[in-house]
């Protein structure tokens, strides 16, 4: 019996839909069936690049039938109902981050796929960067001892250009600030790799970008372990994107995966030796941008999952952990008061 293939209609043909594309194109088992966009033109010029069918709207997509799985590439604002809509039609979602922008439409979504015994896949594909695999394995084997401290940094530059270019980007009601659309991954990874949090303050700020949202923030965190963490976020970086990190500090190890995307092993020291140590080297990456090179093993997972062979690298409810941390964050800073975890809000 040879493994099932499945066909993915992709819809949302923005500045993210590249990596989709190219990801897809090397996975054998996955094949791009179908682009849609409300933008038609750039729906159309998608479609003949990738020679597949293009569609002026997700329904118009899903009507047409031609698909097993919708991937989702649109304003954040909508990934949720576009991800229901998409459950409801049978299909299996895959909805870059965030997943939604508040948790009432994150469990709404979860909820969908589960009726709908569909599966539910939220990218977040730093998590398969090969630095930050080796950093979680020494998390998991306790090279740390007890952690101390964790930071995230995401020292980035989004010009006005960039807000101008889509009207939706920078807006509460289909984007969120730097923390909710940049940092996003990386308040992931400090949840992921550190667990869970107790608490959080937080100061936020529009300085520079003619936008709703902050281009600018900090998060301090309380872990439940008693770690403490700080997550600084802007996207007004001088002159162009400077770091995307995380660092962890244990009673017996420091680590640092830097770069521009937590791609390079910065610093690694550990008080005993594990043969891990002969990889860091080789573990350095030097993506072309800053989304990486992780959205190929994202769709791997995907399949794997699809044909019963493996578990979902981030499902739907793993995805909503860094949207809670996120949203406590903006909480803190619009209330000034420290926010306890889980919300006690829905938003």
């Amino acid at each position: 019996m040879t493994a099932r293939s499945f066909r993915v209609g992709l819809v949302g043909c923005g500045r993210i839909s590249k990596n989709h594309f190219d990801a897809l194109r090397k996975v054998d088992g996955l094949t791009l069936a179908a682009v849609a966009d409300l933008d038609a033109e750039r729906a159309r010029r998608a479609g003949d690049e990738q020679g597949v069918p293009a569609f002026a709207s997700l329904d118009e997509m899903l009507r047409a039938g031609e698909i097993d799985v919708v991937a989702i590439c649109t304003p954040s604002g909508i990934h949720s109902a576009q991800g229901a809509a998409a459950a409801r039609a049978g299909k299996h979602v895959v909805t870059e981050k965030p997943m939604s922008l508040s948790l009432a439409q994150a469990d709404e979504l979860v909820r969908a796929c589960d009726d709908a015994g569909v599966q539910l896949f939220v990218v977040k594909q730093n998590r398969l960067n090969p630095p930050v695999q080796l950093l979680k394995r020494a998390v998991d084997k306790g090279r740390f001892g007890r952690i101390y401290m964790a930071n995230v940094t995401v020292r980035w530059q989004r010009p006005q250009e960039y807000y101008d270019a889509e009207p939706w980007r920078g807006t509460w009601e289909f984007d969120g600030g730097a923390i909710m659309n940049q940092a996003s991954h990386y308040v992931d990874l400090m949840q992921w790799l550190v667990g869970p949090v107790e608490s959080i303050s937080a100061k936020t700020a529009t300085q520079a970008r003619r936008i709703e949202a902050e281009d600018s923030g900090i998060g301090l965190l309380k872990f439940r372990s008693g770690a403490l963490g700080v997550i600084e976020v802007n996207v007004l970086t001088y002159p162009k994107n400077l770091e995307g990190s995380i660092t962890i500090l244990g009673e017996k190890g420091s680590v640092k995966i830097g770069g521009t995307a937590v791609n390079r092993v910065e610093h690694w020291t550990f008080a005993d030796y594990d043969d891990d140590d002969k990889l860091v080297e080789a573990a350095s990456t030097n993506p072309p941008n800053v989304y990486g090179f992780g959205h190929e093993g994202y769709y791997r997972n995907v399949l794997a999952v699809l044909r019963g062979e493996a578990k979902p690298e981030t499902d739907g409810r793993a995805g909503r952990k860094s949207l809670e941390i996120i949203l406590g964050i903006y909480e803190a800073a619009k209330t000034g008061a420290e926010v306890p975890i889980p919300l006690s809000f829905k938003g």
